[in-house]
């Protein structure tokens, strides 16, 4: 098809008197019947059953047998009567190819509201720009009296009108995956109605001649749907519904400016009807979708504050913490802080003596009386339970052990709860910035710690020491035993389904590291993971992550059960500059593509270095491998992120999904969570699955995938492989 096409663009530039038979005869239908031959393979090879290809092959085929009509009148010299049968062929393309637009769009459940508006937007904006333009042929078509001819003249640029508007609607939809097949469709179909578009001006002016570079548009055109076809019906099932969130502005924005400047014109010139009403409407939807947009942001913002807020105290929880001490660390005043952790002594004999109320309202109390003594900079926060953390900004030890005796002496005074006094006591471990620990999670493990040391020794405060980690030596140890298994090939994968909870079936898996230890047996990753990032293995560990994960998916693929796998990465992975090119070229030496790849990123990776991570990010899918935000909710939920980076999908952490059936509160944020999910064009996965319950209530909240310990553990590669097949065993039988 290449080839014909090269072909028949240099003999459309070579010189020529008039209709050319050879070029413009059989080398034309030649370049047209050959993509129509494209498509009716395709059609062969999915035995007819996708409605998208079968379509657009009869459009390409009716296109191509209008022209044989035309090109058998010209080569015998014969004038064509206007409307003839090559015109029916030229038409009939264009209701073909809308309908196989319409069933491409019913696959698709990422179209809500917000997706909708943003596709009318684009779609009017594109319409008033393209009415303007064909303004000249919609005149004189119907300058005339009205018959068979002004019909079908008027037709031909309404239908242009309408492939446009829909090319450009779906465009601002942005579900498609936004790789080159996609593109080449937009393109395609672009180019044909530009390539009307001229050929009705230049025939309005009376000066269209045959055997010019513009008969090659349809020509190229049609080449790219069929490029498309083939292409679409190649790739993975499950891969059909990305998204990249810096995209989403561009369409509506762009066609909202279109149609201002239609309008605008046409206060300075006489321009049609159909024009001024398309732009007109372009206003009308784009304000709409703004005035949608900004009620999203306000509920995004109540989610935001209820994510980062204990819902008992009223003060910031864990999530809030791990938010912002990192940044907090870095631009401390005088480059030192100090954290302190505190626990409630005996608070499990109140609520066991007088009840988990009271209990309750002793944290409430505990909450107050210690948000009282915060400085100007200060962060407290409940972690959870009976503990809080607190940082203090610019402090040394001094300060630290001075506030923590302060804190102790505070909450020694009784608490009057339901009229009884309750009298309590706490532990406060302290640990310093950045004498012992240069980022949070170390400040947070060495305080914990001390708090441990200090309820232990019953001294009511500790500052750490080097000798608080008892378990020294069993890290070096297992460290020592780290570097060896790296070498010895003792890290395995298991591998856990992720369930399409509209379809039931898999695409896709998430690769989970174990570690064979040849004495204490199989170990899970929070046994050695946090070793391997302090010790600086963790890009090595990832590349044989990374190489076991695509290895399998080639023996998948093989198989002809194609999953798409999909890989955890830390935040130190995410600082490797090297790290795309290293990925691109692991999946294109085994013959796999992009789509073969996921790569899952927790929210706190943005706390090391915000802008290099997301560099890394682009550069990742830019290459085509799909990004995937885990444990979504407990780290770093900024709305920021959600906008500036290109995302494709959302985990929601196991936190929110597993208390959903008891908690209305829990289950109203999934709900929530999903629909901010799929109002931004992401697919949303429920983590943390463990009863048929909460799988029913995901499936009522539209969420996408599912995957937890109900459906399937975590499981070797040949465990999946059974697993898979009794399931479709199941499905056959039912």
């Amino acid at each position: 098809m290449g080839v014909l096409l090269g072909a028949y663009i240099l003999g459309l530039t070579l010189p020529s008197a008039g209709f050319s038979l050879p070029v413009d005869g059989w080398l034309g239908l030649a370049t047209q019947y050959a993509p129509a031959v494209v498509c009716w393979i395709v059609a062969v090879r999915t035995r007819f059953r996708r409605g998208t290809v079968v379509l657009a092959a009869l459009a390409l085929t009716s296109f191509a047998l209008g022209n044989t009509y035309y090109v058998a009148a010209a080569a015998g010299g014969a004038e064509l009567p206007y409307p003839s049968l090559a015109d029916v062929g030229y038409l009939l393309f264009y209701p073909l190819m809308l309908c196989a637009l319409a069933v491409l769009i019913r696959r698709l459940r990422a179209l809500t509201l917000p997706v909708l508006l943003d596709s009318a937007v684009g779609a009017m904006g594109a319409s008033a720009v393209l009415a303007v333009l064909l303004s000249p042929v919609l005149d004189s078509a119907v300058a005339g009296p009205l018959s068979l001819g002004t019909v079908v003249a008027v037709a031909f640029p309404l239908f242009d009108l309408l492939l446009v508007a829909a090319v450009v609607g779906i465009a601002a939809t942005q579900v498609f995956q936004s790789g080159r097949r996609w593109i080449l469709l937009t393109l395609g179909l672009l180019v044909l109605a530009a390539a009307d578009v001229v050929y009705a001006l230049r025939l309005s002016a009376g000066t269209y001649e045959v055997g010019t570079p513009l008969d090659a548009g349809w020509a190229i055109g049609l080449a790219l749907v069929a490029i498309w076809v083939d292409g679409a019906e190649r790739s993975p099932a499950g891969a059909q519904r990305t998204h990249t969130g810096a995209w989403t502005l561009v369409v509506p924005a762009a066609a909202t400016a279109a149609g201002l400047a239609v309008l605008i014109l046409s206060s300075r010139t006489q321009e049609s009807a159909l024009a001024v009403a398309l732009a007109a409407l372009t206003l009308v939807f784009a304000a709409v979708r703004t005035q949608l947009a900004f009620r999203e942001l306000v509920k995004m913002g109540d989610l935001r504050r209820q994510v980062f807020t204990d819902d008992l105290t009223g003060l910031p929880n864990r999530r809030a913490l791990y938010a912002d001490v990192p940044e907090r660390l870095t631009n401390c005043e005088g480059g030192r802080s100090a954290l302190l952790l505190l626990d409630l002594d005996r608070f499990k004999e109140v609520n066991d003596s007088l009840g988990h109320d009271i209990g309750d309202r002793l944290l409430v109390q505990v909450g107050e009386r210690l948000s009282g003594q915060l400085r100007p900079g200060d962060l407290l926060a409940r972690l959870g339970g009976d503990e809080f953390a607190l940082l203090l900004d610019d402090a040394g030890p001094e300060l630290a052990v001075a506030v923590a005796d302060n804190l102790h002496t505070l909450l020694a005074a009784p608490f009057t709860l339901a009229g009884i006094a309750v009298q309590t006591d706490v532990s406060i471990g302290i640990a310093l910035y950045p004498e012992q620990g240069n980022d949070f999670r170390a400040l947070l493990r060495r305080a914990d710690m001390a708090m441990y040391k200090a309820k232990a020794a019953r001294t009511g405060h500790h500052v750490f020491v080097s000798s608080d980690d008892r378990h020294g030596d069993d890290r070096l140890r297992t460290l020592q035993e780290l570097r060896t298994a790296l070498t010895r090939d003792e890290l395995v994968l298991h591998y856990q389904p992720k369930v399409d909870l509209d379809t039931g079936e898999v695409h896709g898996v998430e690769a989970l590291v174990r570690w064979h230890h040849p004495v204490r047996g199989l170990l899970y990753p929070d046994a050695f993971l946090e070793l391997v990032e302090e010790a600086g293995l963790m890009r090595e560990m990832t590349n044989l992550v990374l190489r076991k994960a695509l290895d399998q998916a080639v023996i998948w693929q093989a198989q002809g059960t194609p999953l798409t796998v999909a890989v955890n990465l830390s935040a130190s992975s995410l600082m490797d500059a090297e790290l795309p090119e290293r990925v691109a070229a692991m999946v294109d030496e085994r013959g796999l593509d992009t789509s073969a790849l996921a790569l899952e990123i927790t929210e706190d990776f943005l706390m090391a270095d915000r802008g290099r991570g997301k560099a890394i990010l682009t550069r990742l899918r830019e290459a085509g491998i799909q990004i995937a935000i885990d444990d979504f909710g407990t780290g770093y939920s900024s709305l920021a992120y959600l906008r500036d980076l290109p995302i494709d999908e959302l985990k929601l952490d196991r936190s929110f999904v597993m208390p959903m059936a008891g908690d209305p509160r829990a289950a109203a944020l999934v709900a929530s969570t999903i629909h901010l999910a799929h109002s931004l064009g992401l697919r949303m996965v429920a983590e943390g699955v463990e009863d048929a319950a909460s799988l029913d209530q995901l499936v009522g909240f539209g969420c996408d995938h599912a995957q937890g310990f109900y459906l399937s553990r975590p499981v070797a590669a040949a465990d999946l492989e059974r697993w898979l097949a009794s399931r479709a065993e199941g499905a056959l039988t039912t």
